[in-house]
């Protein structure tokens, strides 16, 4: 599942109810800091671009285009979301979108809250850390506080990067923002992965605690992924751990 066009939809998210889409990445394929084995999207070198970053003018008028159509249909947005084919941070001019989708939306839907869906490895740059802490939400990923789960579930393209480093990076935001997981289990390459299990929860919360996010929200698969071996988890799981998150004083948001 890849994304045509920089600004689609809306659609209605599991998470952020009706959401109009933002993508900063290329048409043709998929760019990300991640290779997640769960991710709609693909593999990274199954879905290699040819194309660029789209340019910030183009963005600017493509969301200008959106919501002028969609004011005149009285349609209004819950959330303007930056996702779409990869991770929108790695756009270049990142942090001068963020400022024009700012302006954009106070102008035309005053009401829809600016959030980017992202995850967690760009945050060592000082623009997008700075354009982050100026919108609505910031959902970040977190899908595992150990190295090992980290490595086979996200797959990081930034080889030196750890768990305890996008930790660290994550503490940095002093709150302003939300934790997104995503909880499955299944084998992959040879070994057995699940994130559910009493020992992974309780690190990740422990994380959490270091983090300190206004929100969690916790989700499982819920569209085809690249690895076929891989599996959903039950809503009544998903809301044992929450029970547990909500034990240690966070709010949570669980999907199915």
């Amino acid at each position: 599942m890849l994304f045509d066009h920089i600004v689609y939809g809306p659609v209605h998210s599991r998470r952020l109810g009706v959401s109009l889409g933002v993508n900063l990445l290329p048409a043709d394929g998929k760019r990300c800091t991640f290779n997640c084995i769960y991710c709609e999207c693909g593999f990274n070198q199954e879905r290699k671009t040819h194309q660029s970053f789209p340019a910030r003018e183009a963005v600017q008028k493509a969301l200008v285009d959106k919501l002028a159509l969609l004011n005149e249909k009285g349609i209004s947005p819950d959330r303007i979301t930056f996702s779409g084919n990869g991770e929108p941070t790695m756009h270049p001019q990142f942090a001068e979108i963020i400022d024009d989708t700012l302006e954009i939306r106070d102008t035309l839907c005053p009401s829809a809250k600016v959030a980017v869906l992202s995850s967690s490895t760009m945050l060592h740059k000082t623009d997008v850390l700075k354009a982050l802490c100026k919108i609505d939400e910031n959902l970040m990923k977190l899908d595992s506080a150990t190295e090992r789960l980290f490595k086979l579930i996200d797959q990081p393209v930034i080889h030196y990067l750890t768990a305890d480093k996008v930790i660290k990076q994550l503490c940095r935001f002093d709150g302003k923002l939300t934790i997104q997981t995503i909880f499955l289990r299944g084998e992959y390459q040879g070994e057995w992965i699940d994130n559910t299990q009493e020992r992974e929860v309780d690190l990740w919360i422990e994380a959490l605690k270091k983090i300190k996010p206004r929100a969690v929200m916790i989700y499982t698969i819920n569209r085809e992924t690249p690895v076929t071996t891989i599996q959903k988890i039950p809503v009544e799981s998903l809301e044992a751990i929450a029970a547990k998150v909500r034990a240690a004083g966070f709010q949570v948001q669980v999907a199915g």
